[in-house]
């Protein structure tokens, strides 16, 4: 199968008389916008291939999972049918107590894979902080926050969320009332840790989600210092898109002879994604080759990747000069402003939002048709987990990097 993209006759009809960009591998030149990228532009073009091709059929329904009727009456009503194969393939090695490690694309369902075992494992159990779920971003932790209240809806268990940016009394406060899970990012669990709110004592499972982000430098201090306080730890569960091959030794010492489930080749991006280039010549302006594009109809649900915070504000701003309704999410902005900015581009109140990588881990949005890369990512990991926003749950996306 070629790795070129050739354009559908709506493409043709769309772009061919426009002189802002064509779509042919270009080497790159070193950007104006943001420190070049060492990746080969080559890493970013493949054709998607047919969602038939790529469905993963079970072979037990969700009505056929040996977890309480409770829980499969709840994952009926979201309208699921089936367990993904992440799902599937790790399901009982939860439910068994064992420790695990599962790899998955982007839009598998990674969340519910280890959420639903632990719900059920948790039924009937007094609240005592038995679970820590870690996550890397904001975004993410309020999530599975959100997948777990709706697959324990009406069980008697109970979460506490304590993520940064919000109110620290508010999460002091929250620890005083025992929960089955405690979910939030590394920073204001080790915080409330030190505080004396939150005694790791209690927890005896651990769940890592993103694990290669937890596991690098950023975090990993505060993962090792939550992992250290867990002396009764008997379960330890790590699920990503992607892993670090200098990861490995950290992860054999953090986990004791896992269950290992790899579903996707290492590193690939999701099979369902139709990705392309499109070079910015000499002379030519990125916003008018990106305007030119969110203003045909097909690019309906638009999540835009930059570099850095400036260049997401001063993306989002030209956007909104132009007359598209855009938003933007960083580390510079509040929770509450990230959340609503999140929910608007969900609920379609705006078309393009534009972010850092925060919001590139992790985040279930349905629909997105087109993830735009602004500037070339600096690693095919960061690409990996920005163009798995689109092309989810079986569906086919489109992914377009700029390249000069």
């Amino acid at each position: 199968m070629s790795n070129t993209r050739s354009l559908s006759k709506r493409d043709q009809g769309s772009f061919s008389n426009k002189k802002s960009f064509n779509r042919k591998p270009s080497k790159p030149s070193a950007s104006s916008n943001s420190a070049p990228s060492t990746l080969n532009p080559n890493a970013f073009v493949k054709k998607a291939t047919a969602t038939e091709e790529n469905k993963y059929v079970a072979t037990r329904k969700i009505n056929n999972l040996p977890v309480h009727q409770s829980i499969i009456k709840n994952l009926l009503s979201k309208g699921y049918e089936s367990p993904t194969e992440i799902q599937d393939k790790t399901l009982e090695a939860i439910l068994d107590g064992e420790n695990l490690v599962g790899l998955a694309q982007t839009g598998t369902g990674k969340t519910g894979a280890f959420l639903v075992p632990l719900v059920h494992n948790l039924l009937n159990e007094r609240a005592a902080h038995q679970v820590l779920i870690v996550s890397p971003t904001r975004e993410l932790a309020v999530q599975i926050n959100d997948e777990f209240v709706s697959i324990a809806k009406g069980l008697n268990l109970f979460s506490s969320f304590l993520i940064g940016g919000t109110s620290v009394s508010v999460d002091v406060q929250k620890l005083r009332r025992p929960a089955h899970f405690v979910i939030g990012t590394p920073g204001r669990l080790t915080d409330m840790v030190r505080q004396g709110a939150l005694n790791l004592k209690h927890f005896n499972t651990i769940v890592l989600d993103e694990f290669d982000r937890l596991l690098d430098m950023g975090f990993a201090r505060d993962i090792n210092y939550l992992v250290d306080g867990m002396v009764n730890r008997k379960q330890t569960i790590l699920f990503s898109a992607t892993e670090e091959k200098g990861q490995k030794q950290i992860i054999a010492k953090l986990v004791k002879n896992p269950v290992e489930v790899k579903i996707q080749s290492e590193n690939a991006a999701a099979d369902t994604v139709d990705q392309e280039i499109v070079t910015v010549r000499e002379g030519q302006k990125k916003m008018d080759v990106l305007l030119s594009m969110v203003r045909e109809e097909e690019f309906e649900k638009v999540l835009v990747f930059a570099e850095t915070k400036r260049w997401v504000s001063r993306i989002c701003k030209d956007l909104r000069s132009a007359g598209i309704k855009a938003d933007e999410i960083h580390g510079n902005k509040s929770q509450n402003y990230r959340l609503n900015a999140l929910n608007s581009f969900k609920t379609k109140k705006i078309q393009v939002l534009v972010a850092t990588d925060v919001a590139a881990r992790g985040l279930d949005i349905s629909h997105v048709s087109h993830v735009i890369n602004y500037q070339q990512p600096k690693n095919m990991d960061s690409y990996i987990h920005r163009i798995g926003r689109t092309g989810r749950a079986g569906n086919s996306g489109k992914a377009i990097t700029f390249v000069n």
